[in-house]
């Protein structure tokens, strides 16, 4: 390891009675700024740091990237804050009270526990895991050492949010009967070469991998591409799928931790890049309340063309249906509609811009109940992101029409089926030659969580851990 030793983040069951008091919490008056520390300062970081330093009594006090380059950009506009390589410099600092995680989501969990461990408050970016694992992880440290942990959902904070679920609750449309996700934005392939790059020299690479595996890349961008290989990212599921499901589990008011059953099924089409998470996935979710049924593409409405597919106008976004109209709507709101189409109402919301705010509130407050975000309810979305991935990862070759068993008597499903396969026809994939794959139906424990029927059972398991480098392990016992 580097510079510091890790005996004085990763604490042993020795190390516990020092950690619970540790001496880092002063009481916070109204007025009292509270020093942060911001690690991660790609594009999302970089905006986090401004979006927290806007809110008054907060202070931007320490910077963290381990590319040097994009840490000496963001000091220019915020001269003032002492700037680092080493997260561990953030988390050992005592001034620092609370931490913003805007890292590779390699990076997330660890850092947050180490952070938690220190008696620091922490923002963490979505998704808040790489695994479902370390997401309870998270979870446990939060409870264990008693500190604020918000997840970066900022669309919870959305004043919509309540008019939405009041809508549902009302029954003013009816009851509920199905809920259809949509991701649908256009990417670009992220190209194949055939000798593996090497990090920029601006970047301290062992910094960088931190818990991944040291691996081969053969993208042609060192940065922001890591999304879409499974060693350092959760592909578009877990990088925009996210909050498309995080807003289902809201407006399901989050009875459903995971669902009960899931099929998924998909493939990385068309591109023939270094990546290899799907770029065309469909999922089914039996939540146990409604059914939940997902589609994914960065693929256009077809070759050649820059428009995008919808359903009911809706890319990025959700449709709820209810007995006798439904509700379609995106980040910011939406409309009701009776059966016809016939517009009924509006939804207004902002997006969620009082999230950080939200945040601070509850560390001033020492208050979880308070948060629109809180760990638990975000580790949930980001492993239905995770178990998204896990089915197709585990999935055996694809049959078309093998896949609408699990959706019986919803004929949605099979329209959305229609849809993801128009979608690839339209961009000239030839479904029986691209390589896609379905998983079984597989059944989940939500208490436990974790797969217990279907096929692959005891590989999806697997899946839900990672291996870590040796000094970057998340521990059993946090």
């Amino acid at each position: 390891m580097r510079g510091i030793s890790r005996r004085r983040f990763v604490m042993g069951t020795a190390g516990v009675a020092a950690a619970m008091a540790w001496p880092i919490r002063r009481v916070l008056g109204a007025n009292d700024a509270i020093n942060m520390g911001f690690i991660g300062l790609g594009g999302r970081g970089t905006d986090s740091a401004r979006w927290f330093s806007e809110i008054a009594g907060v202070r931007v006090a320490a910077l963290c990237d381990a590319d040097s380059n994009r840490l000496g950009a963001v000091q220019k506009r915020f001269p003032g804050a002492k700037g680092v390589a080493d997260l561990r410099r953030v988390i050992e600092d005592k001034s620092i009270e609370a931490v913003v995680i805007s890292t590779c989501n390699h990076w997330h969990a660890l850092a947050a526990i180490w952070a938690i461990q220190a008696g620091k408050d922490v923002y963490v970016e979505k998704p808040v895991s790489q695994t479902v694992w370390e997401g309870r992880k998270i979870v446990e440290a939060a409870r264990k050492y008693g500190r604020i942990v918000q997840g970066g959902a900022q669309q919870r904070s959305d004043p919509v949010q309540p008019k939405i679920r009041e809508l549902i609750k009302s029954e003013k449309l009816g009851k509920m009967q199905w809920i259809w996700g949509n991701r649908i934005g256009m990417r670009e392939t992220i190209g194949k070469v055939a000798q593996a790059i090497k990090p920029p020299a601006s970047v301290d690479y062992d910094l960088w991998l931190g818990p991944a595996q040291d691996e081969p890349m053969y993208r042609q961008n060192f940065h922001y591409d890591w999304h879409w290989v499974w060693n350092t990212g959760s592909g578009e599921m877990g990088n925009w799928g996210v909050h498309i499901l995080d807003d289902i589990r809201n407006m399901l008011s989050d009875r459903c931790s995971l669902p009960v059953k899931m099929l998924a099924g998909g493939g990385r089409v068309a591109w023939d890049d270094a990546g290899e998470t799907p770029n065309a996935h469909f999922v089914y979710f039996d939540t146990g309340i409604v059914p939940v049924i997902l589609w994914l593409t960065n693929l256009p409405l077809k070759t050649g063309v820059k428009q995008e597919p919808h359903y009911r106008g809706i890319r990025s976004g959700y449709v709820i249906q209810f007995e006798n109209g439904y509700y379609a709507g995106a980040r910011g709101g939406g409309w009701s509609y009776d059966n016809s189409g016939k517009r009924l109402e509006q939804f207004k919301g902002d997006g969620g811009g009082k999230h950080a705010a939200n945040f601070i509130e509850a560390v001033r407050k020492r208050d979880r109940s308070i948060q629109n975000g809180e760990i638990e309810q975000i580790h949930y979305t980001s492993a239905w992101c995770h178990v998204a991935n896990i089915g197709f990862r585990v999935g055996g070759s694809y049959a078309k029409g093998q896949e609408l068993g699990v959706g019986k008597g919803l004929p949605q499903w099979g329209e959305l089926l229609g849809k993801f396969h128009e979608n690839l026809e339209a961009n000239g994939v030839d479904a029986s030659k691209a390589g896609l794959k379905v998983s079984s139906v597989l059944e989940i424990d939500p208490k436990k969580e974790v797969f217990v029927g279907g096929t692959g059972v005891e590989k999806a398991n697997a899946l839900l851990k990672r291996e870590y480098r040796k000094g970057f392990e998340v521990k059993d016992e946090v």
